[in-house]
């Protein structure tokens, strides 16, 4: 097991699969905080998103694809899926793992996370996010627009700073909820750079 048991880990429900229009067979994999209203998209390509949503939707295909024949292994050799837990996040990238059990040891292994939930929803295993991961790659459905009184009094570049950032939030909120994650996803990161420059 990892030695980071001091990094807290978010329990997360999938929510769904959000096509992307403006990248051409992408997708946004949804994953939903189960105590809080944090989501968290991460874009994953066409194949794994079929797999997954396959499997969501209880439709078995006539040959085993490439998750089913690694659940086989995995049961054929009496091990199991334990856990998915997405730990990082570097440079745009996440990372996952997953944790497989056998009758002698439990293995930590590297996956990609849209492989490794694939994976988790045909042994129906709990998935996690590490809530670094989520506090920075995390959109919540409610806007940061904590509206200051005192607005009117500020010199006229900062209205014009905090006026873009409400523009920001406003549009994220619109994006969240017609669930176009990928536009959410660089909207949050624009207005994580405006607040870096406060």
């Amino acid at each position: 097991m990892s030695g980071n048991s001091n990094v807290e880990k978010i329990q997360v429900n999938i929510m769904g699969l959000s096509s992307s229009p403006p990248g051409a067979g992408a997708y946004a994999l949804i994953l939903k905080e189960i105590e809080g209203n944090r989501r968290l998209p991460i874009i994953i390509g066409g194949s794994e998103a079929q797999s997954i949503a396959l499997e969501m939707e209880g439709i078995k295909p006539p040959r085993p694809l490439t998750h089913d024949l690694l659940k086989n292994v995995v049961e054929a050799l009496d091990g199991s899926l334990q856990e998915v837990y997405v730990h990082e996040l570097r440079e745009g990238t996440f990372y996952a793992k997953i944790t497989v059990e056998t009758l002698t040891e439990t293995k930590e292994i590297d996956s990609r996370p849209s492989d490794a939930i694939a994976l988790a929803i045909r042994f129906g295993a709990p998935i996690y996010v590490a809530d670094a991961v989520m506090d920075e790659a995390g959109i919540t459905l409610e806007t940061e627009a904590a509206a200051d009184e005192s607005g009117s009094d500020l010199p006229s570049e900062i209205r014009r700073h905090e006026s873009k950032r409400e523009l920001l939030q406003n549009d994220l909120k619109e994006a969240v909820e017609k669930e176009d994650y990928e536009k959410a996803a660089r909207l949050r990161d624009e207005i994580r750079k405006l607040s870096i420059g406060d």
